[in-house]
């Protein structure tokens, strides 16, 4: 199976369980993998053949800055979901970043990935 990542999608949601996360909001950061068979579409040279990456990055800022989810989990699976309503793509990893989590130590990062895969 082919791959087309993309990498540091941003997008500003509403996420979490806590009151200030939902009222002020905070920057998420999604990187994607899409798993596909790319060999009709570099034969033909036709992006009908292929996903589209730009619209699915379009796609994934709107869940993100869609409906509010109290966990990153719930997130990642929306998006997962998403991706794989484009008929190319066979399987997707996402990984959804918090940079901005309300922890109280030191911390660079907190990161959910999951792969999903049409069954």
């Amino acid at each position: 199976m082919d791959r087309v990542a993309l990498r540091g999608l941003k997008a500003r949601g509403h996420h979490g369980v806590f009151q200030q996360e939902r009222e002020e909001g905070q920057t998420f950061v999604v990187d994607l993998v899409l798993g596909l068979d790319t060999r009709s579409a570099a034969a033909t040279d036709d992006l009908a053949r292929t996903v589209h990456y730009g619209v699915v990055a379009e796609e994934v800022v709107g869940v993100v800055e869609g409906e509010p989810v109290d966990l990153i989990e719930t997130l990642a699976e929306r998006i997962a979901q998403q991706c794989l309503e484009h008929e190319a793509v066979r399987e997707v990893e996402v990984v959804v970043h918090k940079p901005e989590a309300p922890i109280t130590v030191p911390f660079d990062d907190v990161t959910i990935t999951i792969t999903r895969s049409r069954v």
